[in-house]
C-alpha cells in the first residue's frame, strides 16, 4: 500500500493510493484506521508530507561505493545526524534558497525508514516488526556551510533550513528494501542511481542501532545516506528522488 496525507478546501486527511485517487480513511495511519467512502482524484489534493515525524534521522557514510571513491573509513556504528522540523516540505513545493547563503546547495536522494511503532533499545530480531514503511528523501545540504567554521562543524544549520528535507510522496509498505535502487534527476538528468543493497548498515541494523539510545516514534524518518552522484541544485532546476515501488518526489528549487 501507498499512504498519503492530503490537504483540501482547507481540511486536511489522510489515505491510500488507489490507482489515480486516494482512498480517505478515518483513525490513525500506524494505528486503528478505517477506509472510508470518500475517494478523491489526486488532481484534486494538494499534497502534504505524507507522515508527521518528531524527528528526521540522516546517515553520514552509509554506502561502501562512496566511502571507496572518498576514501573513508568504514564506520563501526551509524554515523547520523537530526534535521529539524521546519526543513520538512511535501511532494511538490518549492524549496526556498536560503537568505543568508549565496554558496552552493547540494542534492542528495536517499531512501527513507518511515517508523510505525515507538520502541528503545530494539532487539535486532525486532527491528523489521518497527518498520512501517519507507518513502523518498532529498537531504538539501548548503554544502560550503559545513566546515565554514574550523572550530565547529555546521550539520544542523547547513541541513535544516527551511524546505531542506523534503520526503514523499507517498509512504510505501511491503516493499523490499534490498531491491530498490536510488535515482536522482536534475531537469531531468540522471545524476545518481545506486543500489540499495550497497549499504553500509541496512534498514533493519539502522532502527535496532540508533534505538539504542535514541527512542524513536511513529511517523519518524530515518534517511539511510546516499552514495555517490551528489551534486549542486541550480536556482531553478526540478529535482526528481525516483525509487521504483515508492514513488517519484519531486521540488523545485528557488
Amino acid at each position: 500500500m501507498r499512504w498519503l496525507r492530503f490537504s483540501r478546501q482547507d481540511t486536511a486527511g489522510f489515505g491510500f493510493v488507489e490507482a489515480d485517487r486516494v482512498r480517505v480513511c478515518r483513525g490513525d495511519m500506524f494505528g486503528a484506521y478505517e477506509p472510508t467512502d470518500q475517494a478523491l482524484a489526486l488532481s484534486e489534493i494538494q499534497w502534504e508530507p505524507p507522515c508527521v515525524p518528531t524527528k528526521m534521522i540522516a546517515l553520514w557514510n552509509n554506502f561502501h561505493e562512496a566511502a571507496r571513491k572518498f576514501s573513508l573509513a568504514l564506520p563501526e556504528t551509524p554515523l547520523f545526524f537530526i534535521k529539524s522540523a521546519n526543513s520538512f516540505c511535501a511532494h511538490g513545493a518549492t524549496i526556498p534558497p536560503p537568505r543568508s547563503y549565496s554558496g552552493r546547495v547540494l542534492y542528495e536522494g536517499e531512501l527513507g525508514i518511515v517508523i510505525g511503532k515507538r520502541g528503545k533499545d530494539i532487539a535486532p530480531e525486532d527491528a523489521a516488526a518497527h518498520i512501517f514503511g519507507y518513502t523518498c528523501v532529498n537531504d538539501v545540504t548548503a554544502i560550503d556551510l559545513l566546515k565554514a567554521d574550523p572550530s565547529f562543524t555546521q550539520w544542523t544549520r547547513a541541513k535544516s533550513f527551511d524546505g531542506f528535507s523534503p520526503f514523499g510522496p507517498v509512504v510505501a509498505t511491503d516493499v523490499s528494501p534490498a531491491d530498490l535502487s536510488v535515482r536522482t534527476l536534475v531537469n531531468g538528468k540522471e545524476r545518481q542511481n545506486y543500489p540499495v543493497r550497497d549499504m553500509i548498515f541496512a534498514p533493519a541494523q539502522l532502527v535496532s542501532l540508533i534505538s539504542r539510545d535514541t527512542t524513536l516514534s511513529p511517523g519518524d524518518i530515518i534517511s539511510c545516506g546516499t552514495s555517490v552522484g551528489s551534486g549542486p541544485m541550480p536556482h531553478g532546476a526540478t529535482v526528481e528522488i525516483v525509487i521504483e515501488g515508492i514513488g517519484t518526489l519531486s521540488n523545485r528549487y528557488g
